[in-house]
């Protein structure tokens, strides 16, 4: 006789699921473990140390540091739950902080997050996971999961201000099927009281804010830490190809930028392109950064293609809105996404998610990265 699906869409009893909670060491993770337990679940907690901390980072607003191990492991105390620690330094350094280097030295801006999600957190995590003989694997990521036909997908959260789709679209379908995201249907401050009232340390922890291993923001010079040589003058160009300042690096731009141009002009100039192979920085008016035409690459599918034949939205950066579009595609890897409007500021290296509303909310179908 089948019994009635639990919480987490699984056909078992709760004390019968066995479920790893990722746990970061802040609020949101610990609290879906505190759920999960309270909920009955067989709960083990993972907390993942990502990278050596220096005396900046701890400052900083950052997840994954040693204090947040710290914090994780107080949490799983007072749960009364399993608690593991993985040493994934290498793993995160060549998963993601080469590769943020990297894409800074194409001219591109790099989204971390979608590959720490990518790597470590979702294929290394994952596994061990299965190894542990787990049902689920719970985060707690602000998106929703709704379960069709023994089948998850992916919704936006709730808490839109909240929301981490954007980050989570490189997730692949098998992952997808094993992962739940309980916080998706709740706002950030019944997370909160939630956490004050199991008492859990860290009710009150501030959200982390910079990229781990980037302290107070500063991109530069994590990337002249592993590429001392990175830092290389090059010129400034106007639209015509007049060259009209120089600059210490491209490392230092990005798409849209106004600020630290350092070229005067009549109007206000902004980068237009980063020329990588050329050590260029071409720049121009507002009016020439509107873009209305992507080409990506290394496309993800949540979904299948016909879901994407009209109705489309997609998110071109993780703070943007939702923009009207279509997709046509190329190959099973590429596409070129057609906006209705232009957008201002879109930069290579960012990812395009693919989104369509229907009953349940607005589904994330898959995306891509923003090739040019």
């Amino acid at each position: 006789m089948n019994l009635e699906l639990n919480s987490i869409g699984l056909d078992k009893k709760p004390s019968d699921t066995k479920v790893i909670v990722a746990m970061s060491g802040g609020v949101d993770s610990s609290t879906v473990a505190g759920l999960m337990k309270m909920q009955g679940y067989n709960v083990t907690g993972i907390t993942l140390k990502l990278y050596n901390d220096s005396k900046e980072v701890v400052k900083s607003k950052v997840c994954c540091s040693g204090q947040d191990v710290i914090d994780a492991k107080r949490v799983a105390h007072k749960l009364d739950i399993d608690h593991k620690i993985l040493y994934y330094q290498d793993k995160f350094k060549q998963g993601v902080i080469d590769n943020f280097v990297e894409s800074y030295l194409k001219g591109e801006t790099p989204i971390p997050c979608v590959q720490c999600n990518q790597t470590v957190k979702f294929k290394d995590l994952y596994e061990v996971a299965k190894d542990l003989n787990a049902d689920a694997l719970i985060t707690g990521h602000y998106v929703k999961n709704i379960t069709i036909n023994e089948k998850n997908n992916m919704y936006r959260a709730v808490d839109e201000n909240r929301d981490q789709s954007y980050f989570l679209f490189n997730t692949t379908r098998e992952q997808l099927n094993y992962l739940r995201f309980p916080l998706g249907g709740m706002l950030k401050n019944e997370t909160r009281e939630i956490a004050k009232k199991l008492n859990l340390n860290v009710a009150d922890k501030p959200d982390s804010q910079d990229i781990c291993f980037v302290p107070n923001g500063d991109y530069s010079s994590v990337i002249k830490k592993f590429k001392p040589d990175s830092l290389k003058k090059g010129n400034i160009k106007n639209l015509n190809g007049e060259v009209i300042g120089v600059h210490d690096g491209i490392i230092n731009f990005t798409i849209g930028q106004r600020k630290g141009i350092k070229v005067a002009d009549k109007e206000a100039l902004y980068v237009i392109k980063i020329d990588a192979e050329n050590n260029e920085i071409i720049v121009g008016g507002r009016e020439h950064l509107g873009k209305k035409k992507i080409n990506l690459k290394n496309i993800n599918l949540l979904s299948d293609k016909n879901e994407l034949n009209e109705n489309i939205l997609v998110k071109v950066r993780s703070t943007g809105k939702l923009l009207s579009a279509n997709v046509n595609f190329i190959n099973e890897n590429d596409a070129e996404v057609n906006l209705d409007n232009s957008e201002d500021g879109i930069s290579p290296g960012q990812a395009c998610v693919f989104y369509k509303k229907d009953q349940y909310g607005h589904k994330v179908l898959g995306g891509g990265w923003i090739k040019e």
